[in-house]
């Protein structure tokens, strides 16, 4: 990501982050809309699944400048995923949840500028969650 896409997107999660529960909502709801499916995969109380999922997005997007921080904790997540039963699939349904639920709630303020930086945010969390490489087979 540039200095211009991170700036963007930690100025835009500034915007979302006061009305946090709100937006975990809506992703969620979204997120059902589009692949009823994923519902199956929940369990537990989704209050507190949003509150994860917003100190994660809220994580990633305080660690953009230090990757070298911010990738072993998506790696780490990615397997916890696989745990849970996500198939590489849905990191798409994901990230077109996220990107919906940005676009509603900033309206105008979510422009091609953000949407870009946003995409190109989600396309490193996607890469590196589903990064599955072990230390022994980076060493063949």
């Amino acid at each position: 990501m540039t200095p211009d896409q991170i700036r963007l997107v930690q100025a835009s999660f500034a915007r979302v982050k006061p009305e946090a529960t709100a937006a975990a909502e809506a992703f969620y709801r979204r997120l059902f809309e589009l692949d009823p499916s994923v519902r199956g995969l929940f369990h537990g109380n989704m209050a507190q699944q949003g509150e994860k999922l917003m100190q994660m997005i809220g994580a990633a997007v305080g660690l953009l400048g230090r990757p070298e921080t911010l990738f072993p904790v998506l790696h780490a997540l990615g397997a916890r995923h696989v745990g849970y039963g996500v198939q590489p699939g849905h990191y798409d349904t994901v990230g077109q949840a996220l990107m919906d639920t940005l676009g509603a709630l900033l309206g105008d303020a979510f422009g091609a500028a953000q949407r870009e930086a946003w995409a190109a945010l989600f396309a490193i969390v996607k890469r590196e969650m589903l990064y599955t490489e072990s230390p022994a087979s980076l060493a063949a």
